[in-house]
């Protein structure tokens, strides 16, 4: 059952921002969530920001829980990305690997959100706003289920959470 939903809801989504011309749109948010931005903003801080160590050792904790995580979820469950399995549609972005559950984009973004929530509060209506969006760019590019995105959202928030309870 929930496998039918997932698709259906897939299917759904993927048409709808298809339908509003929001690819190219979804492919930038999606870049956003790229590793290299978040070594940047991680440099930024520490280099240009008083409460930089912090943020920084927070994401340093957060990817060393999180990656081993992500990475033995995603090759122990190998559930094969919707661009992969659903030939009857037609994708123009090209996943890295092949296997879609968690979503690590998703959880990146929702961990690095609850630490820029805690360093900047200002910040935290727009961050999750972000880390949202980096889920839906992410159906929308036909590289993931919503299934994943909201077990990518688990995963970040609990790294996040570990974190900021250890630290």
């Amino acid at each position: 059952m929930w496998t039918k939903l997932d698709k259906w809801l897939f299917c759904y989504l993927l048409h709808w921002s298809r339908e509003w011309g929001l690819t190219s749109l979804a492919k930038r948010v999606s870049r956003s969530g790229d590793g290299p931005i978040y070594v940047g903003l991680g440099v930024s801080l520490l280099v240009f920001h008083p409460q930089g160590a912090g943020f920084f050792n927070q994401l340093l904790w957060g990817f060393a829980i999180e990656l081993p995580l992500y990475l033995g979820l995603k090759h122990s469950l190998r559930r094969p990305r919707p661009c992969h399995a659903l030939l009857e549609l037609k994708f123009s972005f090209e996943p890295a690997d092949k296997f879609s559950l968690p979503s690590g984009h998703t959880a990146a973004a929702f961990m690095v959100a609850s630490f820029i929530a805690v360093t900047f509060p200002f910040l935290n209506p727009w961050v999750f706003i972000w880390a949202s969006a980096i889920g839906w760019s992410r159906i929308a590019l036909g590289v993931h289920y919503p299934l994943d995105i909201i077990a990518g959202m688990a995963l970040g928030l609990g790294s996040a959470s570990v974190v900021l309870c250890w630290l």
